[in-house]
């Protein structure tokens, strides 16, 4: 639709509100999800251009953050008052412009409009409100610029922005908190980078829930503050740590790690602080411990829940005072370690149970970060998966180029009861098996098959099972070509009719590929 046509506008305006609640919904970053509302309205709206201020609450000015627009744009900063933007923003009421050059106080200069252009054009701003129990809030400002169009049109399109500003209120309420969050971090010292930097080396984060973790760890990262890292085994807990320190400003100096469940209680205080010569039986020397040898740099320990009662008040002590004492020894220690710990177990409940020390608890949960299960971040699965089957293609020198369709079906239905650790196991194990340059569901170990989703490890015949392998290959192929079966039937070397014979044998739905090619496409234009 055009901004003059009003016979469909309706229609259009229904739709496009429908596009952008869409938008907001899918798992992707706030400033990527809003960057992508304004080309929607761009696009649909046949806006000339859309943009949106939101108030720094650092400076409280409004700071030109997003826009949809075919010009280059200027990074320029608006004062609450000033110009048609800062007056919305102050008065918290809609402005509309029929003719950007019939008004003086318009700031043209932000995306370089000609005199031509300002003749041409009409401007609509409407306020971003943020509800609260006593009071309204204006946290930012919409704008686009329009074609001439009459009176009446323009005041319909301003209504149907501020339904727009309705909807996305609460999404910039968010920005603008993170906004705050990052400006107080970087103040503090306590955050390197942007909230979208690039992920540390070997870590796949593809879902929300990951980059959240990543966006903690690099806020904690700089400072010397204890994280405390928790989540299931084999979610990763140890390549987080590995991130933080490499972030810290202790990054050239030792990461020493430390499984505490793999060690005896016995045994467990003298490797954290070392023991005299002759202090116990086999002590035959003396013995640096690992706070002595992570000095200046980082000590990790994991399944810290394993720790002795005895054992957590030496560690506390060495993170409270930074001395500690080897056993056998009365003489102190001074030590500077940055501690991260880490644990799959309920500390709360230990606490309940006397089993962990509460003012300890205290001490390392500064900073906590939770690491969801494989199970809750689904769309970590398949980044996870090709990333290993990289590294293991490498390593192994194998010529494996990538995981059929039907496998990646079983990967995604999987519980991966062990976690990241589990499905790095399974490639490993598939890449060793496989002896072509696809890995296929038979190449997956045998808790991830059923009889639904394989011939093997069943009690299928022979002719069952070929079967299988041949509507494998078949949908393979289909979801390569986007549901092109004359192009399948290329590449598998076969007749049309044959293709065409056994995707009505099997019952395919040829058109479920093709559309699903189509979102793809559509996802990688916007």
């Amino acid at each position: 639709m055009t901004p003059t046509n009003r016979d469909t506008s309706d229609l259009s305006h229904l739709t496009t509100l429908k596009l952008v609640q869409k938008s907001l919904k899918r798992d992707i970053p706030l400033e990527e999800s809003l960057n992508a509302l304004l080309k929607i309205l761009a696009r649909d709206m046949e806006y000339v251009r859309a943009f949106m201020v939101i108030m720094d609450p650092k400076t409280e000015n409004l700071k030109l953050s997003l826009t949809y627009s075919p010009t280059q744009v200027e990074d320029v900063t608006y004062s609450p008052g000033r110009g048609i933007i800062g007056r919305v923003f102050d008065s918290g009421e809609s402005i509309t412009i029929p003719r950007l050059s019939d008004d003086p106080e318009f700031l043209n200069k932000a995306f370089g409009r000609s005199e031509k252009e300002l003749k041409k054009l009409g401007f609509i701003c409407v306020p971003v409100l943020n509800q609260h129990s006593d009071r309204t809030e204006v946290i930012g400002a919409l704008s686009v610029d329009v074609p001439l169009i009459p009176a009446d049109d323009l005041a319909a399109h301003c209504q149907f922005l501020e339904v727009v500003a309705g909807i996305i209120a609460g999404h910039v309420a968010q920005l603008q908190e993170e906004m705050a969050t990052q400006n107080h971090m970087l103040t503090q010292g306590m955050m390197s980078g942007g909230p979208d930097a690039t992920p540390p080396k070997d870590f796949v984060a593809a879902s929300k829930a990951m980059r959240m973790v990543l966006r903690q760890s690099r806020q904690v990262a700089p400072s010397r503050a204890t994280a405390l890292l928790r989540g299931e085994s084999g979610t990763g807990k140890e390549l987080l740590a590995d991130a933080i320190h490499k972030a810290s400003p202790r990054a050239d100096k030792p990461l020493i790690k430390l499984n505490c469940a793999a060690l005896p209680v016995e045994l467990i205080e003298s490797e954290l602080f070392g023991h005299q010569k002759g202090a116990f039986t086999g002590a035959f020397q003396t013995k640096r411990g690992l706070f002595e040898i992570a000095d200046q740099g980082t000590l990790f320990l994991d399944e810290i829940g394993e720790l002795s009662l005895d054992a957590q008040a030496k560690v506390l002590r060495a993170i409270q005072e930074k001395e500690i004492q080897r056993v056998g020894s009365e003489q102190t220690i001074t030590v500077d370690v940055r501690l991260i710990c880490a644990t799959h177990q309920p500390l709360e409940e230990l606490l309940k149970k006397g089993l962990f020390r509460e003012d300890l608890f205290y001490r390392i949960n500064v900073f906590p970060i939770f690491i969801p299960p494989l199970t809750e971040r689904r769309e970590d699965i398949l980044p996870l998966a090709e990333h290993f089957l990289a590294d293991f293609t490498e390593e192994y020198s194998k010529e494996v180029k990538r995981i059929s369709t039907p496998a990646i079906e079983l990967l995604v239905m999987y519980h991966w009861p062990g976690n990241v650790r589990e499905l790095k196991n399974c490639i490993e194990r598939a890449v060793l098996l496989c002896e072509e340059q696809v890995i296929r569901t038979y190449h997956l170990p045998p808790t991830l098959q059923s009889a639904e989703s394989s011939a093997t490890g069943t009690n299928l015949s022979f002719g069952e099972a070929v079967a299988k392998f041949e509507q494998e290959l078949l949908i393979d192929s289909l979801k390569q070509t986007g549901g092109n079966m004359l192009q399948s039937a290329r590449d598998l070397r076969v007749s049309y009719r044959i293709v065409n014979y056994k995707v009505k044998k099997y019952n395919i739905d040829v058109k479920k590929y093709s559309q699903s090619k189509t979102k793809s496409k559509r996802r990688h234009e916007m």
